[in-house]
């Protein structure tokens, strides 16, 4: 059943988001959303805008057009926040506040959470990078699959946040998991059981922070949380223990998602691997074009209240309506970014960071006054992260099809497989042809996940660069015996660095021109990868 006919009478895109073909492959959605009702008022009253000129413009316009809620209000927007620790945290937190408010409290951490500081953690990152790394060869050289999410992605972030705020490693360990499931209770659609988990676990991190805060008061240290909670000879002001429990809670669960996309993007595109062997401007390229296609936030968490009747796209949203904005549907809204679905580092190449060679922004750390303080410290990671990731381990290859949370918010995973390429292993990439079969490949999809469509030329192709070994019989009998000749299998030895010989993955010169022959002949068709 293909998408229009699944939502054609779309009552609430919160639940759709929700459900497993959505948290499968989201964008499908996404896109009937953002042509056929951009700006979708929700069974619960709530508006979602997915365009990407009105999610730049709400976002631009907070603190003008839109506002937080008041503590007074949280139980309007949040009709459970009487009885949720997790919520009223999150009302603590520096993206719920409206100048003078958010002026002050975001003055006071940029103070000490600058652009320099985190430039200077790059050493550091980088020995935890290959210590992460060295931890992770002997089990691959054994020919034995490492869960890179555990290992590297989700570990990553929490130990540059120890090192950042001064905690000790084996209790980031021990809170990571908190802290995911406080995420998760933060959703609009999330449920009963998981605002509880969420509570329970709001509980027992704010009893560690407030324990570190204090510790840190008076005995501090050479770390952010010291200088946040201590006096400045220029400012008397300090942030409250609410105020930095809440600003500590986030960037495990997003950075780690954006790890694990970037390796996929590594994986599922070889030959866009050269931007992450050349010059940090091309590193750069990469890493944002990760952050466009594949937002770890779905959507804001954070209400924006209208502070009047507006009207958009031919709808009014009411004054005091609670409005949120689809950051991963106008990341891929073809009328900010070319052929969106296609992965293509070189729009951002030599830009400043977010922003395209057209001047479109990359809306997945924000905008405006509630821009992520953490983007920086997000990037760097990856940067540091994913040229050696590659040097390491060039046959680095799915073991096994990822898991995923299931999530409407956050794109995240619980499991990302991946082993070494043996000596003269073939490695197997798989199109099939739309204009020839009308069942997207369904013969050869054993495993969820599989394949996902290129709508721009009709081609259904494989999300990654190397089949796990199970499918390799079902997708050459499918081949075999498919009676339209829709399906072509690509293959070649691992030997030559993961790169197809004849017919299939090209050299970076011809990805180059065959990607300007795509901007030419949108729609045309070739039947390629």
């Amino acid at each position: 059943m293909d998408v229009p006919e699944t939502t054609a009478a779309c009552r609430d895109a919160f639940a759709e988001m929700a459900s497993p073909t959505c948290i499968h492959d989201p964008y499908p959605f996404m896109r009937w959303l953002r042509e056929h009702d951009p700006v979708h008022r929700a069974e619960s009253g709530l508006f979602l805008l997915s365009r990407h000129a009105d999610i730049h413009w709400a976002l631009k316009a907070t603190g003008d057009a839109f506002r937080g809620p008041t503590p007074g209000e949280l139980a309007r927007y949040f009709p459970r926040a009487a009885t949720s620790l997790s919520l009223n945290l999150l009302a603590s937190t520096l993206a719920m506040k409206d100048p003078p408010t958010h002026t002050r409290l975001r003055r006071l951490i940029s103070r000490d959470f600058t652009r320099r500081q985190i430039d200077n953690l790059r050493p550091s990152i980088a020995r935890i990078v290959a210590a992460r790394l060295d931890g992770m060869a002997s089990t691959l050289e054994r020919g034995e699959v490492v869960d890179l999410h555990r290992e590297f992605a989700l570990a990553l972030p929490m130990l540059v946040f120890a090192e950042l705020f001064g905690l000790p490693q084996d209790d980031m360990f021990g809170l990571a998991a908190g802290i995911g499931a406080i995420l998760e209770g933060l959703s609009p659609h999330a449920s009963d059981p998981q605002l509880a988990a969420a509570d329970a676990a709001s509980a027992r991190v704010q009893a560690y922070f407030g324990d570190l805060i204090q510790r840190k008061r008076t005995d501090p240290c050479h770390d952010i949380v010291s200088m946040l909670v201590g006096a400045h000879d220029d400012d008397a002001d300090t942030l409250s223990d609410a105020e930095l429990i809440s600003m500590l809670l986030g960037g495990f669960a997003t950075t780690a998602a954006t790890i694990d996309h970037a390796v996929l993007a590594m994986l599922a595109y070889p030959e866009q691997r050269r931007w992450l062997q050349g010059d940090a401007v091309g590193v750069r390229a990469f890493v944002e074009e990760v952050l466009r296609c594949d937002a770890p936030a779905m959507f804001s968490s954070i209400p924006r209240i209208a502070q009047r009747d507006i009207e958009l796209g031919g709808v009014v949203i009411p004054k005091n309506a609670d409005v949120r904005v689809l950051i991963a549907a106008g990341n891929r809204d073809p009328d900010a970014f070319a052929d969106p679905d296609r992965f293509d580092p070189a729009r951002f190449y030599g830009t400043s960071p977010g922003m395209s060679t057209d001047g479109k922004i990359m809306l997945s750390f924000g905008h405006g006054i509630h821009f992520c303080l953490g983007a920086q410290l997000a990037r760097v990671q990856l940067a540091e992260s994913l040229p050696r990731i590659l040097a390491r381990f060039p046959t680095l290859a799915l073991a096994e099809q990822p898991t995923r949370e299931p999530s409407a918010f956050l794109r995240t995973f619980r499991a990302l497989p991946v082993r070494l390429h043996a000596q003269g292993e073939a490695e197997m990439r798989v199109v099939v042809d739309q204009d020839l079969c009308g069942t997207t490949g369904q013969c050869v999809l054993t495993l969820p996940g599989t394949f996902r469509q290129r709508e721009r030329d009709g081609v259904a192709e494989v999300c990654v660069a190397t089949i796990p070994q199970a499918l390799h019989a079902g997708v050459r009998l499918a081949a075999s015996q498919c009676p339209v000749a829709a399906i072509r299998v690509i293959e070649s030895d691992a030997s030559d660095g993961g790169r197809a010989s004849a017919g299939s993955a090209p050299s970076p010169a011809e990805a180059e021109r065959h990607a300007a022959k795509d901007q030419r002949n949108a729609g045309g068709h070739d039947g390629t990868v």
